[in-house]
């Protein structure tokens, strides 16, 4: 009996740290977004946030892979104008939601970081392919959700950097479309 006790003790204890500790299981991203519906910042504004700088980390992120891994030069330098682009948007973007008191994730979201993992087993052709592939696709993501924040964010300085970042990432998805289609 006092086996089965310590047993019973033993699973219930374990039970009771894991249903304490459920905010491990989610990415950063979550995080934030969790943080940031506790505070009085309308919804679809902190939740442009989150997704506007998990998304510009993760292009410096590939941007990186690309001068790294990529064979083309046109590919190695749009993965350079990535990094630079998007490091300096991300930077001001940490100051804005900075002074509005949004909580901004401190990693990539699992997704993003999904498509790191992906990339970075890859090289040469194979990952130029499907780097161009997920910009391609990734920025017509990024221009639609930059113009809905900039027509509909509350917050006039985030709606101001969703307006002042859409012609930067327009340029980014006219330059990889243009490689994209070089590549056909």
């Amino acid at each position: 009996m006092k086996k089965v006790s310590v047993f019973l003790l033993l699973v219930l204890g374990t039970w009771t740290f894991q249903s304490c500790n459920t905010s491990s299981n989610k990415d950063s991203a979550e995080q934030a977004e969790d943080a940031n519906e506790k505070k009085e910042m309308p919804e679809d504004d902190s939740e442009f946030a989150v997704k506007a700088a998990s998304g510009g980390m993760m292009e410096v992120e590939l941007g990186k892979l690309a001068e790294q891994k990529a064979q083309s030069k046109s590919v190695k330098d749009f993965g350079a104008m990535m990094v630079a682009d998007h490091s300096k948007a991300n930077e001001e973007f940490k100051t804005i939601a900075a002074s509005k008191n949004i909580t901004l994730p401190a990693t990539l979201s699992d997704e993003h970081q999904k498509h790191v993992d992906d990339l970075s087993k890859l090289s040469g052709a194979e990952f130029d392919k499907e780097y161009v592939k997920l910009m391609v696709d990734d920025h017509k993501e990024d221009i639609d959700l930059f113009k809905d924040a900039s027509f509909n964010a509350k917050d006039p300085d985030v709606k101001a950097f969703a307006g002042k970042t859409l012609p930067t990432l327009q340029k980014h998805y006219d330059a990889i479309n243009a490689i994209h289609e070089g590549m056909k």
